[in-house]
């Protein structure tokens, strides 16, 4: 019985929930990884070509099944509206500096924003967006952070890599826009 490859990825993809490396498939297929990586390549257009609610996805040399983004509206009616996670803008600045910066600690955080930090970055670490990946080999040991694979789901980008560049001009802008809210919290 000749082997059904797209059957095997697909059934990889699906049953593992969340993003699986390209060597652990190809290493399962008994395969190598530029066979396996033109094999997704072929299920990928297919399923974009095809009116499927389905796709898969790149994240860093890993592959993830999803829902394509047309299907949310469904998906949440039949869910009955899920909990969804809010992100405040005190919360997305947090989460720029440390998708910009990382690996980051909190107090570069902090020096960066000019105030504390810790909910902004515990919550983000619960919504995993961020995680703690290693400690700065300083006094103190501080903890770095930096963003996950989730971060890249939901911002729809493979790697820390391909977020979109700052220019340098609305870099100022954003420096002037600290300095008045610092100015303006050291006023009340």
């Amino acid at each position: 019985m000749e082997r059904n490859h797209k059957a095997e990825i697909e059934a990889i993809l699906f049953t593992m929930g969340e993003s699986v490396e390209l060597d652990k498939i190809a290493t399962a297929l008994e395969l190598k990884t530029s066979e396996v990586k033109k094999i997704i390549r072929e299920m990928q257009e297919e399923l974009n070509v095809q009116s499927r609610g389905i796709r898969i996805i790149e994240l860093e040399n890993a592959y993830q099944m999803c829902t394509k983004p047309e299907m949310y509206e469904t998906l949440i009616k039949v869910a009955k509206q899920p909990k969804r996670q809010i992100l405040t803008d005190v919360l997305m600045e947090t989460l720029s500096i440390i998708a910009y910066k990382q690996p980051v600690t909190k107090s570069e955080i902090e020096k960066i924003r000019g105030v504390k930090s810790d909910f902004a970055v515990n919550k983000l670490v619960e919504y995993e967006l961020v995680e703690e990946i290693g400690r700065l080999d300083t006094p103190g040991r501080p903890l770095l952070f930096g963003t996950t694979e989730e971060f890249l789901r939901r911002f729809g980008v493979e790697s820390a890599g391909m977020l979109p560049a700052i220019d340098s001009e609305t870099m100022e802008e954003l420096r002037q826009q600290a300095e008045e809210e610092v100015t303006l919290k050291s006023n009340d």
